[in-house]
């Protein structure tokens, strides 16, 4: 998944009667603007992402960043990602990249994965998928909510993928459910309060992200918690996607031009509750 993207240079040619070309005039590409150091200021979060794999394109190096600020961090898939090697059938890919993903949270400090087991490539925005996430708020009461794109697109001309929107939508809406007693009253028989302590989400790879973090010190540890879905990898069969260092590299410089450091990740920050 991509998590900025580069500017376009736009290509006009003016024709002649007859059809010849006369000249050229060129749009000027545009400089991304600068990105705000996202806020720190937090001590808990919960991660939630549609796939394994998800967060170890960008997240992961600003999550071992904060990991090793001392915050505590958990994570929450909706699915096991079983549908996403062509060569491994779903019910032995499913564990296998659960192991990968549990194996690739330990590299950036996170020790808690839980998998809600909905089924990867057709998950569905409806009540079930906010009820479950609205539970797993509520037991992880976090402060920050870290999430991935839900929008449209990465930017022009690069679609998301369905899986991501369905999930990331129902993320946002499930943190007010979270803090509702009268929604999914049936969690308050299970055991799990209220929590309208989120202060906000975090999107990475959003086309709107206004926000960054520099993860100069702790970008070799996303390049690991990445290359841990070995399986993964090698099931994409090549391609720039399948190069951990390439990949990430280069959209991390790019981020952290905008920052003002070596490498960065952006966000789009999305604000619950009353400011402080």
């Amino acid at each position: 998944m991509v998590k900025d993207h580069a500017p376009t240079v736009g290509v006009a040619n003016r024709v002649r009667p007859g059809g010849s070309v006369t000249a050229m005039t060129t749009t000027p590409p545009t400089t991304p603007p600068p990105l705000e150091h996202i806020d720190e200021d937090w001590t808990t979060g919960l991660a939630v992402v549609a796939h394994p794999d998800d967060l170890e394109y960008g997240a992961a190096a600003a999550i071992a960043r904060w990991t090793g600020q001392g915050k505590h961090i958990t994570y929450c898939l909706a699915s096991s990602g079983e549908a996403g090697i062509d060569g491994i059938a779903p019910e032995e890919a499913g564990p296998l990249r659960e192991r990968e993903q549990r194996e690739a949270a330990a590299i950036v400090g996170v020790d808690s994965v839980e998998f809600l087991g909905h089924p990867d490539g057709v998950i569905e925005y409806g009540l079930p998928l906010r009820r479950d996430l609205a539970r797993a708020i509520r037991a992880a009461r976090p402060e920050i909510v870290i999430t991935s794109n839900y929008h449209e697109t990465f930017g022009p001309g690069l679609l998301n993928q369905a899986d991501h929107i369905a999930s990331g939508r129902a993320v946002i809406d499930a943190i007010r459910d979270a803090g509702n007693r009268w929604v999914f009253r049936e969690l308050l028989d299970e055991g799990f309060e209220p929590w309208g302590g989120v202060r906000a989400a975090f999107v990475n790879g959003s086309p709107d992200a206004g926000h960054g973090v520099d993860v100069t010190d702790t970008f070799e540890k996303g390049i690991a918690s990445l290359k841990a879905h070995a399986a993964y990898l090698a099931g994409l069969g090549g391609g720039i996607m399948s190069e951990p260092e390439e990949f990430l590299e280069s959209f991390a410089r790019m981020t952290g031009s905008r920052l003002g450091v070596t490498f960065g990740t952006s966000f789009e920050v999305v604000p619950f509750g009353m400011p402080t």
